[in-house]
């Protein structure tokens, strides 16, 4: 689906908790590269975004976006989702255990559904102390760019590029990483 002609308000997020049994954990990583390769084909399926213990723990957090509920919901009662869960729960100590987001924030999921999301001031601290020093390292790093190929360099071109090296490093790879890292400051 084209991620550009969705709605962001209908944007839905499943919140997928896995805790791994220690001897189970290489077969788990196999299981999840199946599952997540099968949620990626399924209609309304925007992106997904896995969240891997650190240090050698076990738990793992799966974090799919779909388009809307409608189809996050026929992914989720799906003969192909019911039989990749059925084969995991031998490889898992508490179960499959799932929480559905209906807003696009999915940085700041809570380790559980009992769990309060963190303030949003803690929130807004975070996501700013992460994206500051990139609006501040990328035009730097794209000067010699820039330089060599003015056409690049203009007000439209020049941002739409610089934004796009901001943007999807902290998206996919950055926020995830640093909330794991401040998960008890957000949670304290």
């Amino acid at each position: 689906m084209n991620s550009a002609t969705v709605d962001n308000r209908n944007v839905v997020t499943l919140v997928i908790q896995h805790k791994a049994r220690a001897a189970a954990l290489a077969q788990y990583e196999t299981w999840l590269k199946r599952a997540v390769t099968t949620a990626r084909q399924q209609p309304g399926h925007l992106d997904v975004n896995v969240i891997r213990p650190d240090g050698g723990g076990c738990h793992f957090t799966t974090v799919v976006r779909f388009a809307d509920a409608e189809l996050l919901q026929a992914w989720v009662n799906s003969t192909e989702r019911q039989a990749l869960v059925s084969e995991v729960l031998p490889l898992l100590e508490d179960g499959d255990h799932t929480h559905v987001h209906d807003d696009p924030e999915f940085w700041f999921t809570p380790a559980s559904s009992t769990t309060p999301a963190p303030p949003r001031w803690k929130q807004a601290v975070l996501t700013y102390l992460v994206i500051c020093p990139l609006t501040m390292l990328v035009p730097i790093v794209l000067a010699p760019l820039f330089t060599r190929v003015p056409q690049l360099a203009g007000p439209v071109i020049g941002n739409l590029i610089g934004n796009l090296l901001v943007i999807l490093p902290v998206v996919f790879f950055i926020m995830p990483w640093v909330t794991r890292r401040c998960a008890n400051w957000l949670r304290g």
